[in-house]
């Protein structure tokens, strides 16, 4: 007899398990090199720092009770008032009552899609999108709108005639070098898009995990930073790229009537943070260590994928195609039409090399003939020796086709 399988809720039928995740379980031989996760190096980290953080969190009697016992739903008060005056130098208005520290930001598109999302309603997202959101927004049975994107974000007229048609509960975007093709709005483009959904009173999802991997002179502008009186943006950022995914630690810059009904669902779900976590971040970042770190993993992220552009002209084949992303973790690549990612993953594996199929990122299918490498996640040598060993599989399979290769 079945107990439990007859009585899962009907929203859980459409929801799969992320067809990341399950790649990663099977490329986690240490034998294969992989650009399939979206994974800072771990080389990186700064551990020593974050252990020194871990230390001071524990200095004093008032420290380690904030570490330690139950706190705020809203965050430990120092990180969001260090957050508040960092949002100020980047032009945005974020009282500390308006910021919100998550379990990561995908926690926070959780928490947004619970206040917001009822079975029917719409969500439009660009095609294609953070399959991780695509899979949040299908759990609440939202009806998700595809808008067309080139390589500066979503198209505006497409955009304006979804918004003629359709009452979405909200556009979410990923303005800066998004996942997953690396790509980036254009400041007129984040212009059109904000201008546009303010006058169809539609709020924006900003979900901005990448920003500050820029690899230009200065940090890429938010939609965030348009949103004046804090009415029209959510914007979600995490310290997972640029610190450590492990501490799973991210926060939302919320209207006022948003944090309201987002906080009693906060409370539902985890009734806050991990207290620890959020004082160890905040005791790294007062030592005013993160700009040297980040201009470090700037760096070394630049090299990498620099390394990896030229390894891919000189050894992927004529007709397929790829982004030249100014900053995060992701170069997008689209293939001849007739070859498959999916397909082609299983010889890339057998040849101890790894990347993600793009059709998971198409909220309705299609991307058939596109796929995901990431760039941070890998040694110089091994990006050689991966994207080698990638153009040799293209190659075959282009020969398959009976396509000409070059």
């Amino acid at each position: 007899m079945q107990f439990f399988s007859h009585r899962f809720a009907a929203r859980t039928a459409g929801v799969n398990p992320s067809a990341i995740r399950e790649i990663l379980k099977i490329v986690a031989q240490p034998d294969i090199i992989s650009f399939a996760g979206g994974m800072p190096a771990p080389e990186l980290f700064p551990a020593e720092a974050l252990r020194a953080a871990a230390h001071e969190a524990f200095a004093t009697p008032e420290k380690t009770l904030a570490a330690l016992q139950y706190g705020p739903s809203e965050g430990y008060l120092p990180l969001r008032q260090w957050l508040e005056a960092q949002l100020a130098a980047e032009g945005i208005q974020a009282p500390g009552n308006n910021i919100l520290i998550t379990t990561g930001s995908q926690q926070a598109i959780d928490l947004v899609s619970r206040i917001y999302l009822d079975p029917g309603d719409e969500v439009v997202v660009g095609n294609p999108t953070f399959l991780g959101a695509l899979q949040c927004f299908n759990g609440f049975q939202a009806k998700i709108v595809t808008a067309p994107t080139d390589a500066h974000g979503m198209k505006i007229e497409a955009l304006a005639r979804i918004l003629e048609n359709r009452k979405p509960k909200f556009i979410y975007a990923i303005p800066n070098f998004e996942n997953p093709t690396g790509n980036s709005m254009s400041e007129d483009r984040k212009a059109e898009l904000y201008s546009l959904a303010r006058v169809h009173g539609v709020p924006i999802l900003e979900d901005d995990p990448y920003g500050d991997l820029y690899f230009g002179a200065t940090r890429p502008s938010t939609l965030k930073s348009l949103d004046h009186d804090n009415e029209g943006v959510i914007l979600l950022r995490t310290f997972s790229k640029v610190l450590s995914p492990g501490l799973r630690v991210g926060y939302a810059v919320l209207p006022q009537e948003v944090q309201t009904r987002v906080l009693p669902a906060k409370q539902s779900a985890d009734l806050h943070t991990t207290a620890l976590a959020q004082v160890m971040i905040h005791e790294y970042l007062k030592t005013g260590a993160l700009e040297g770190h980040l201009s470090n993993i700037r760096q070394v992220y630049h090299r990498r994928r620099d390394l990896m552009l030229a390894a891919m002209a000189k050894h992927f084949p004529t007709g397929c195609h790829w982004t030249k992303p100014d900053g995060g973790l992701f170069i997008w690549v689209t293939l001849p039409q007739g070859l498959s990612s999916a397909a082609l993953l299983e010889e890339a594996i057998a040849r101890k090399v790894a990347f993600i199929p793009g059709q998971p990122f198409y909220a309705h299918g299609g991307g058939e003939n596109t796929f995901r490498l990431n760039f941070s996640n890998a040694s110089e040598a091994n990006i050689e020796e991966g994207i080698k060993r990638l153009g040799e599989v293209l190659r075959q399979a282009l020969l398959g086709l009976g396509a000409p290769v070059a």
